[in-house]
């Protein structure tokens, strides 16, 4: 049985600090594709997403003694997974090219339909990878996340008014690179 992240529960991270290996299984199960989903919006490529991924739970595995119940666990995951993103960008010292990026599910529709929404989404999805690191943190966590801005300011380590701000300056950079799709979207 897979655990989702909402079934997690203090005891299994309590065990986990406890050194519980069967706790460590049932938070990677929860956690990993959630991990995998922040690291690969941030990075742009789903083979170094899989490698910070692996980091990650390596770093949880000897980490979660750290975890002192402050925040909530997931806070203080996804902290890790954008510091460990950011240590991963600071070390490639260039962007990956969003193009190496391929979504997990195509949904069935007819032809050219998938081909329009493909072009659409790889369009949002290039205009979101263009974006600095520090405006595109935000989107991701809010649209793909569905963090509110109380823990998107607590993830990234900054006020609320300052993640309201860096989510105005993406809204208007990404409507700016996006205008040519306007009446293309079906509402």
């Amino acid at each position: 049985m897979q655990s989702s992240p909402d079934s997690i529960n203090p005891g299994v991270i309590r065990a986990c600090q406890q050194g519980d290996r069967e706790a460590f299984r049932l938070l990677f199960e929860a956690y990993k594709d959630r991990v995998f989903s922040i690291a690969c919006y941030s990075l742009g490529n789903e083979a170094a997403a899989d490698d910070v991924t692996q980091q990650i739970f390596v770093k949880l595995f000897t980490r979660i003694g750290q975890f002192r119940g402050d925040s909530e666990f997931t806070t203080w995951l996804y902290r890790l997974v954008i510091n460990s993103c950011l240590d991963e960008r600071r070390k490639q010292k260039r962007f990956l090219p969003v193009e190496e990026f391929t979504p997990m599910t195509v949904p069935r529709k007819p032809p050219e339909t998938r081909y329009e929404r493909r072009e659409i989404a790889d369009s949002v999805r290039e205009a979101i990878g263009g974006l600095k690191p520090k405006m595109r943190m935000p989107i991701m966590l809010k649209y793909v996340e569905g963090f509110s801005y109380e823990e998107i300011a607590e993830v990234l380590g900054c006020s609320k008014g300052t993640v309201a701000s860096r989510l105005n300056r993406a809204h208007k950079a990404l409507a700016k690179k996006l205008s040519h799709l306007r009446g293309e979207l079906e509402l």
